[in-house]
């Protein structure tokens, strides 16, 4: 008797149905996905790129609305699918902003491992420093922004010295200028990372040229791996602050440099891949020996770049 003509039992139909999954093999691209989308910054990204994506295809909906009206083959000059897109985009934004409400507990975390772990060069130290304090001024005024932005909190307070007085002075908390003001902060961030970036380059190149003269040989295939993979993370953080510079100053102006909000998504975009590309392999896990050999293809007369921290 074959096993297609066995009486069909409560057993067999539960395996059949409720054990179907048995049949999915485990991936390690999920594993992959859920290992990074469980941590903040992971999360983080993936909604910042699908925010500015969002952002950048309704106009192409809201053109291709416009001319099918034009054309006489729709009743309406604006596509639904736009604006749902463009509330979405909204939806995911002002959440992005809400999470960072502890964005303040890493820059602690961070600045306290810098004093205990110093980078290589004083230069380095002096550098995250300063990107550190920034950071501290940052995610305050952020915070203050977007609360009084949605009525949380008043945008004027009673001055501390005048508590006790007959004449009372307030303190403005303009949220738009709160808003710029942090954005002020975030830039000095970034254009500190660029000088890290250049201080980093400098190193490795030194510690590539002292390998190779200590050992009269080309570097072997686990330090060329080593340096490829510092050469990948050097250009992607590269790519991610050049996408944030734009923005930076024209957040931190008060009219701005771009005309055009499109620019802004493109910008927003470009940075927000780079870094969900450098956070994704940052979270992948060592790959085997066999492997490494196999992947690295670097030759030994490419000079590698190192990693921002």
């Amino acid at each position: 008797m074959s096993r297609f003509s066995k009486p069909l039992t409560a057993a067999r139909l539960n395996d059949a149905i409720l054990g179907s999954f048995a049949l999915v093999k485990p991936s390690h691209t999920l594993d992959h996905l859920i290992r990074y989308l469980s941590t903040w910054s992971g999360s983080d990204k993936l909604f910042m790129v699908l925010q500015y994506t969002l952002k950048l295809v309704a106009p192409f909906l809201h053109l291709r609305a416009r001319l099918q009206h034009r054309a006489g083959l729709r009743t309406t000059s604006t596509s639904g699918t736009a604006l749902g897109y463009e509330k979405l985009a909204g939806i995911l934004g002002d959440s992005r902003t809400l999470w960072r409400l502890w964005g303040l507990l890493p820059i602690f975390q961070w600045l306290i491992s810098v004093e205990r772990n110093p980078p290589a060069t004083r230069k380095l130290l002096t550098i995250e420093r300063l990107q550190g304090w920034s950071m501290l001024a940052y995610y305050p005024l952020e915070h203050l922004s977007y609360l009084g932005s949605h009525g949380i909190i008043p945008t004027t307070i009673p001055s501390p010295t005048t508590i006790f007085s007959s004449k009372k002075k307030f303190i403005s908390l303009d949220p738009g200028k709160l808003g710029m003001w942090s954005c002020r902060c975030w830039a000095v961030y970034v254009a500190l990372q660029f000088v890290h970036l250049v201080e980093d380059r400098k190193l490795l190149k030194q510690r590539h040229n002292s390998i190779r003269k200590a050992k009269g040989t080309g570097l072997t295939r686990e330090e060329k791996f080593e340096m490829q993979q510092r050469s990948d993370a050097f250009w992607s953080e590269a790519v991610t602050n050049l996408g944030y510079l734009p923005l930076t100053i024209h957040w931190s102006l008060e009219k701005g440099i771009f005309k055009n909000d499109i620019w802004v998504s493109i910008f927003s975009l470009i940075a927000a891949v780079a870094s969900f590309r450098t956070g994704w392999k940052a979270t992948a896990l060592p790959p085997p020996p066999e492997l490494k050999e196999k992947t690295n293809t670097t030759p030994d007369n490419v000079a590698p770049y190192d990693m921002s921290t």
